[in-house]
């Protein structure tokens, strides 16, 4: 079996885990606040990230060195998760994630004030035929978009916004530093709204949110050995598969149907993510690759982001050391 081939399976596994992961989101969304889920997944993904952590051998303190982008990211990165849990809880699966899917087209069209990438004719028209697919999903004028459908949107904003920042501070930045700060923001402030959103916790329930934490660990672990394994060109594309997976659970275990312009949207917006990639992975004109270089998983607060985990010499488009 090729390297190829084997990054690839290790991929479809990792966003299979996710996918299960937002199943269990989307359960606990008929009960609990996105409040209380976000805090009590984080709560108990702090210990598995604290274990990861521990391989931070650097002799240094958790005083970021760039506090401005380091407090935007943060914040970014608890809306980003509030915002994804919301709209996993009450948004079909599937729609969620053809709405959360136009982040990489953000992050191509973000690269070029934050990071002063070149973005040639060729993916600035597939970012505007991508973002042509969201709205045929929304179908805004038509259908009655919801806050679910808002913070779908806000989501894949601020999350192409938080990856855009440690693609620009990321090798400055200790690891450390970029993974606790959102981590322990969300506790705080998702702590904070617990008085007034708190729901006594079933015993089934309380063992979901553990599974919760633990699914996006071993995704993460899964997504780590795949980019150790293949390019990244490769890998990146692996994430679309999420959309069979959110259209297989939508149906058997939400009853919810696919529409249309669903099917239509998401299949614009995947093939002009997949162009995206494929032309990043040329090298043409690109001196950052952001979309490439963006190895995470939106919307997962209690995960930690694949980069810091994988050896010097990870395979990418074009070489080693990314930060992202």
């Amino acid at each position: 079996m090729s390297a190829s081939l084997r990054g690839s399976i290790l991929a479809l596994v990792a966003f299979a885990i996710f996918a299960t992961h937002d199943v269990l989101i989307k359960y606990l969304g008929g009960t609990y606040s996105p409040f209380q889920i976000v805090f009590f997944s984080v709560l108990f993904g702090f210990p598995i990230v604290t274990i990861l952590l521990l391989r931070d051998a650097k002799e240094a303190n958790l005083i970021p060195r760039h506090p401005g982008w380091v407090a935007a990211r943060t914040l970014a990165s608890v809306v980003t998760g509030f915002c994804a849990f919301y709209a996993f809880s009450v948004l079909p699966l599937a729609q969620t994630y053809a709405i959360l899917f136009a982040a990489p087209l953000l992050i191509t069209l973000l690269a070029i004030p934050m990071l002063g990438e070149t973005v040639g004719w060729r993916r600035g028209l597939a970012v505007m035929v991508g973002l042509a697919g969201v709205l045929v999903v929304l179908q805004p004028g038509t259908t009655d978009l919801s806050l679910g459908h808002a913070a779908a949107m806000v989501a894949a904003c601020t999350g192409a916004f938080a990856s855009l920042v440690v693609r620009k501070i990321g090798r400055e930045e200790r690891s450390v530093v970029l993974i606790l700060y959102p981590m322990v923001a969300n506790f705080v402030l998702m702590g904070a709204a617990m008085p007034f959103v708190y729901v006594p916790i079933a015993g089934v329930d309380a063992l979901a949110l553990a599974v919760i934490a633990a699914l996006a660990l071993v995704a993460t672990f899964c997504l780590i050995l795949a980019y150790r394994t293949a390019p990244a060109v490769t890998v990146a594309p692996m994430q679309y598969s999420q959309i069979l997976w959110a259209s297989l659970f939508g149906v058997v275990l939400f009853d919810e149907g696919l529409t249309l312009p669903t099917l239509v949207g998401s299949g614009i917006i995947i093939a002009s993510g997949i162009y995206i990639v494929l032309r990043e992975g040329k090298g043409g004109g690109s001196s950052t690759t952001p979309v490439l270089r963006t190895r995470m998983r939106l919307g997962t607060p209690s995960s930690t982001r694949v980069a810091p985990f994988l050896d010097p010499d990870a395979r990418g488009p074009r070489g080693p050391s990314n930060p992202e």
